[in-house]
């Protein structure tokens, strides 16, 4: 782990690659593994800007994130993007299809596109991101772009793993009723009407303006800042430039308040609590003597003959035993 580590702070894209399949690994013998490389990693870790990039299908986030992630190249920057791509909730796979869409950015040098399957977890990113974020942090990469697959009203994860969270909208993407209700958008740190060209650029611009009016009513998400709502048009790289300006100011606000730190600590402390249910639960789906019981029990649920909080209390009950 040594050795890898310090082939991915060198900058080596195989040895970066390796390092996130390792840590995206569902293997058991992967994931002591994966902690060690972490904590060699953890020290070159934390000197990019985070940012977090969501929103309903068809908003553009791919396009978006191209533009964005072109400019941020031209700028000098070394960008890296994980883009989770929807698992299918009947055979399991996933197409991974958005670095195909992000052709150019692809072929950039300065750039690192990792897509990435959800694999079922729910909030609109994969369960590891988290640990391929400091990969590629601790890789070189200045800026780290978080693409989440298309999400509603509710599937707000990501904004507990980022800097900055940026929600993408389209035209047309509801008025300032829509815009109060409790949610995604109440943790928005800035708001952007994509598509603000052509026959969609006075959509866009009232689209801005119901959002922009909803969030004034709305607690911001983060202290000190209010949520900022602008229009661009991706395909055309049209107001990319004043979205990335956006970032900076709230990344120069967020650390002369300290609200940077307290931000990525608290994420830290929610990050110890979800692997410790997450690895619970996996020890218990594996213990003999939960299993010997399960297969039974499911049959009883299934039946009617049990309620599932009863099974599930005695499944506890056979782990804690």
């Amino acid at each position: 782990m040594t050795a890898l580590a310090d082939a991915v702070r060198a900058g080596d894209r195989r040895s970066l690659a390796r390092a996130i399949t390792l840590v995206e690994s569902t293997r058991v013998d992967h994931r002591d593994e994966a902690a060690a490389l972490l904590d060699e990693l953890l020290p070159s870790t934390g000197g990019a800007t985070r940012v977090g990039i969501s929103g309903a299908p068809g908003a553009g986030k791919s396009t978006f994130v191209e533009a964005l992630g072109l400019n941020l190249v031209d700028a000098g920057h070394e960008v890296a993007v994980l883009a989770v791509d929807p698992s299918s909730t009947l055979g399991g796979g996933s197409i991974l299809g958005d670095k195909t869409r992000m052709e150019q950015l692809s072929r950039a040098p300065h750039a690192f596109i990792r897509p990435s399957p959800s694999g079922g977890t729910l909030g609109g990113v994969a369960r590891r991101t988290r640990e391929a974020m400091l990969v590629c942090e601790a890789a070189g990469f200045d800026v780290v772009l978080v693409e989440t697959v298309g999400v509603g009203q509710s599937e707000v994860a990501v904004a507990g793993i980022v800097d900055v969270f940026l929600l993408l909208l389209a035209p047309g993407a509801g008025d300032e009723l829509q815009g109060v209700k409790r949610g995604i958008v109440e943790l928005a740190d800035l708001v952007v009407v994509n598509k603000a060209d052509g026959a969609l650029a006075d959509l866009a611009r009232h689209t801005a303006s119901d959002y922009g009016h909803a969030l004034h009513l709305l607690r911001p998400h983060t202290e000190g800042w209010s949520a900022r709502v602008l229009t661009c048009s991706a395909l055309q790289g049209v107001g990319i430039d004043e979205v990335w300006t956006v970032v900076e100011e709230f990344m120069a606000a967020a650390r002369a308040s300290g609200g940077l730190s307290r931000r990525r600590g608290e994420q830290a402390r929610e990050w110890m609590w979800s692997e410790v249910s997450e690895t619970v639960l996996e020890r218990l789906r594996s213990d003999a003597r939960v299993r010997a019981d399960l297969d039974t029990l499911e049959a009883d649920v299934v039946a009617g003959r049990t309620s599932p909080t009863a099974a599930a209390r005695l499944l506890l009950d056979r782990f804690s035993a």
